[in-house]
């Protein structure tokens, strides 16, 4: 398929992210608002197919799926045979649109195509035999930001999308990855820190967002970092419950120790380090590394202070007692716990969302009978009218690892 085909004179197909086939600035088929149909899948699996054409076995799969059909061939032939009527009436050339040569169908070669996928792949691979080193970078930028999503999203249950699906996917990630060292490189660190928000858009809950953090840590733009550190922690423990990657965590120890301020009197520092200005009640809700180092120091202070303190884990579960893991009232109840506990615990306590309806609560200088009077305390506030879901409680105390 040729992909160096003006606008006007090809077939412009995108099937990277949302699926549309465009023909003179006119979308014949996909878009914002399009119905999956036998003609749809026809027209895909033979355009995408290129050169190699489609088998009529694979063909028929792919059109009638499992279903017992009387005369498939004959079937095959009806679908064709309205598929070319359709490509007509969009204003097509009148040419033999779907072609068949010894049993395998092809996409006429008298419409020229161009395809983002098609154009995708090609450049990742003119990047990796590439030698001189900027055009390498410039070819593997231009592959990443043709990869505008997941090949053919919306039917990511049919076989052979699926598989390509996972090939284009593993293109882009190696991709970004070679782009991103060699960003390191030449230190462009902008365009690592753009490369970075890109890919976390379009390949969410991958980490990417540690290329972003990278960058900004390399520029100097530190409170952009931890901006961007929080907000990335929170996303994907509200979206999948899951903890930050090593690599965050790594990323923000170093962050840490390259953050430098301005020399101040101890009163100004200690007044940017307060909470107190905040005016907040209730608990300290904070980040999960956040609470993690609360923990860590904790154990720590047992040691010297012999200070009774538990662990509590807070789990929403269903009327039948099991935990509540997906649903769409799940972020709301989430939501309403996360308030109920804080409203429940005291000001020295420390609070953290540990997953999808999961909470962590670390009660300081409290009684394992005092940990049974918070958790009266928020099912009192979170358990509203005849509610069925309710709150399951673990707790642990909390040991020094140096006894």
């Amino acid at each position: 398929m040729n992909t160096e085909i003006s606008t006007q004179d090809a077939l412009q197909v995108r099937m990277l992210g949302r699926f549309s086939i465009t023909w003179k600035d006119q979308i014949l088929v996909g878009g914002a608002n399009y119905s999956e149909s036998q003609f749809v899948y026809l027209i895909q699996i033979l355009i995408h197919a290129g050169e190699k054409g489609v088998s009529r076995t694979a063909l028929e799969e792919v059109l009638f799926e499992a279903r017992e059909i009387t005369n498939i061939r004959h079937a095959t032939q009806s679908v064709i045979y309205n598929a070319k009527k359709k490509l007509k009436q969009a204003g097509l050339p009148d040419v033999n649109y779907i072609e068949q040569k010894n049993g395998v169908f092809y996409w006429t070669n008298k419409i020229p195509v161009v395809e983002d996928a098609v154009a995708f792949e090609e450049l990742c691979h003119q990047a990796d035999k590439a030698e001189v080193l900027e055009e390498k970078l410039r070819l593997y930028l231009d592959a990443c930001y043709t990869y505008t999503g997941e090949f053919l999203a919306s039917q990511a249950g049919v076989l052979w999308i699926a598989q390509e699906a996972r090939r284009y996917h593993a293109l882009f990630c190696s991709a970004a990855e070679n782009a991103a060292g060699l960003l390191r490189i030449t230190q462009d660190y902008t365009k690592l820190e753009a490369l970075g928000r890109y890919a976390a858009r379009i390949d969410p809950l991958a980490n990417w967002e540690a290329l972003s953090m990278e960058a900004l840590t390399a520029l100097g733009r530190y409170d952009e970092a931890i901006r961007l550190y929080d907000d990335t922690v929170r996303y994907y423990m509200q979206e999948e419950g899951l903890k930050p990657s090593r690599k965050m965590m790594d990323l923000l120890s170093e962050l840490g120790e390259k953050m430098q301020h301005t020399h101040e009197v101890l009163d100004e520092i200690q007044d940017h380090l307060s909470g107190r200005a905040e005016g907040l009640s209730g608990g300290y809700v904070c980040s999960y590394p956040v609470f993690q180092g609360i923990y860590r120091m904790v154990e720590r202070m047992i040691e010297r202070g012999g200070q009774s303190i538990f662990l509590m884990l807070c789990t929403i579960v269903d009327g039948k007692g099991n935990a509540m893991r997906e649903g769409a009232q799940l972020e709301e109840l989430s939501a309403r716990l996360g308030e109920a506990i804080q409203e429940s615990v005291r000001h020295s306590d420390a609070i953290t969302r540990y997953g999808k309806g999961q909470y962590l609560v670390l009660l300081i200088n409290t009684t394992l009978e005092n940990c049974a009077v918070v958790q009266k305390r928020i099912n009192h506030s979170f358990i509203i009218r005849r509610q069925r879901t309710g709150v399951e409680y673990y707790v642990n105390s909390v040991l020094s690892p140096y006894h």
